[in-house]
C-alpha cells in the first residue's frame, strides 16, 4: 500500500499497482488505455467513448453526475478516480467513505501534466505517463510560439443552449483559450460556466462565437439563433473534446488548436 496525494491535497492510501480500477471521468478514461490498462479497469461510465471497444465492452456504471454507487461498490474497486468537476460531491465522497478514491482538480495545462504524471505513478506506469506528458509539453510549446501573435480576437465559447451558458474565467477551456489558441474570453471576468442573455453577448463587442460539440451537441441549425442576436460575429462549431479533454487527447489537440487558429486568423 503507496499513499499519494490527489489534487484535492488529500493523501490516499492506494494499493501498488492497483488491480481494479474505475473511471468516472471520460478524459481519465482514455488515459488509462493509453497507459496500457486494459485488464485492470473494471468499469466506467456511459459517456467513456474512448476507445470505443472499452465503451462497447467494460461494465458502464451511470454518468459522471448519476453514478450507480452500488454498482461500483459491488466491483471492489482498489482505486476510483473521480474530478471535482465533472462529479457531483456527494457522489465521490460517499465512495470515499468505501473505497480509496483519486480525484483530479484541473484548470490549467500544469494541472493537467500533473494529473497525468500522477496516474502513471499511482498506476505503475510512470514512463508511459512520462512519453505522454512530454509529447503534449512540446506540442503545446509549439503551438504557443506560433498563436501569440498580434491582438487577440474577442471569443465566447458556449456549452449549453436553453439556456444560454459560456466558459467562464476560472475554466480549463479558458486557459486553453488565452494562453494558447490567441483568443480573449469576454466572459472571462465570470467564473465557472455562467449564464448569458442576449444582451450580455450583444454588449460583449463579441468577434467570434465557438460553439461546443458538448456536453450540449451544437449543430448548424444552431448557428442561425446566435448570428441573429450576434449579426457581427463569426460562429464556428469546435470539437468539445479539444478544449476540454484534459487526459492524453491533449497530444491531439494542440494540432486541432492550430488549424483552427488559421482558420479564425486567415493564416496559410
Amino acid at each position: 500500500m503507496n499513499t499519494y496525494t490527489d489534487q484535492l491535497g488529500r493523501e490516499v492510501v492506494i494499493p501498488f499497482p492497483p488491480r481494479r480500477i474505475i473511471s468516472v471521468v471520460p478524459s481519465q478514461t482514455e488515459l488509462l488505455y493509453d497507459l496500457g490498462l486494459d485488464e485492470e479497469v473494471v468499469g466506467i461510465t456511459k459517456f467513456c467513448v474512448h476507445p470505443e471497444e472499452w465503451f462497447r465492452q467494460k461494465q458502464r456504471i451511470g454518468g459522471t453526475k448519476q453514478l450507480h454507487l452500488e454498482e461500483i461498490l459491488a466491483l471492489k474497486p482498489d482505486l476510483v478516480i473521480a474530478n471535482k468537476e465533472e462529479n457531483t460531491a456527494a457522489d465521490i465522497h460517499y465512495l470515499m467513505e468505501r473505497v480509496p478514491v483519486w480525484v483530479s482538480d484541473i484548470q490549467t495545462l500544469d494541472d493537467a501534466l500533473a494529473m497525468i504524471s500522477n496516474i502513471g505513478k499511482i498506476t505503475g506506469r510512470h514512463e508511459q505517463a512520462l512519453q505522454i506528458t512530454n509529447d503534449i509539453i512540446l506540442r503545446f510549446s509549439d503551438l504557443q510560439k506560433s498563436t501569440h501573435q498580434g491582438k487577440k480576437l474577442r471569443t465566447a465559447y458556449f456549452i449549453w443552449r436553453n439556456p444560454w451558458m459560456v466558459a467562464g474565467g476560472d475554466t480549463f477551456i479558458h486557459h486553453l483559450m488565452t494562453v494558447y489558441c490567441g483568443l480573449e474570453n469576454v466572459f472571462g471576468e465570470i467564473s465557472r460556466y455562467p449564464e448569458v442573455d442576449a444582451g450580455q453577448l450583444l454588449s460583449s463587442d463579441c468577434q467570434v462565437i465557438l460553439l461546443s460539440s458538448e456536453p450540449y451537441p451544437f449543430k448548424e441549425k444552431h448557428i442561425a439563433e446566435l448570428a441573429a442576436i450576434a449579426p457581427g460575429a463569426r460562429i464556428l462549431l469546435v470539437d468539445g473534446e479539444m478544449f476540454s479533454w484534459y487526459g492524453s487527447r491533449l497530444g491531439k489537440a494542440a494540432e486541432y488548436m492550430q488549424e483552427l487558429w488559421k482558420l479564425l486568423y486567415n493564416c496559410q
